[in-house]
């Protein structure tokens, strides 16, 4: 697989990626190819540099996964409050203006969450993460509107 850095006649910049360096030349012959944003079949490459790994060691898409996956949960411990078990009545009361908004995750269950999304709060399970010594959590975060 290769990525390329491609634009339409108008300059829209995007990116794709193709089975192997003829496959964008086939694809775009075949006018299958199109910006993102105009629909135009009219792209070209755009100029790249190279992706240049400095370790022999290319990690397994698994791995970009698990990375990425990570980085998310990261981010929503970090940025909201952890409300536990209480999760599901702290985001309806929320939802239903009783307390004011905040971004928390917690802990639901499946009917729990079942419910909360079948009555229109705005809900989204999180990446559940497995620590060295300790349990997998699994989590919902409320999405503010």
């Amino acid at each position: 697989m290769i990525k390329y850095a491609l634009k339409c006649e108008v300059d829209h910049g995007f990116e794709a990626w193709f089975p192997s360096s003829d496959g964008f030349d086939e694809q775009s012959r075949q006018g299958l190819v199109q910006c993102p944003m105009c629909g135009s079949s009219k792209v070209s490459k755009a100029i790249m540099a190279p992706m240049v790994r400095t370790s022999k060691e290319i990690p397994s898409p698994q791995q970009v996964m698990a990375e990425m996956l990570h980085k998310v949960r990261q981010h929503v411990e970090s940025t909201h409050d952890y409300v536990g078990s209480g999760f599901a009545a702290e985001a309806r009361d929320m939802h239903e203006g009783l307390t004011p908004e905040r971004p928390i995750y917690g802990e639901a269950t499946p009917d729990e969450v079942k419910a909360l999304v079948d009555d229109g709060v705005p809900v989204a399970a999180l990446p559940v993460m497995e620590r060295k010594g300790e349990a997998a959590k699994t989590g919902v975060q409320k999405k503010l509107n």
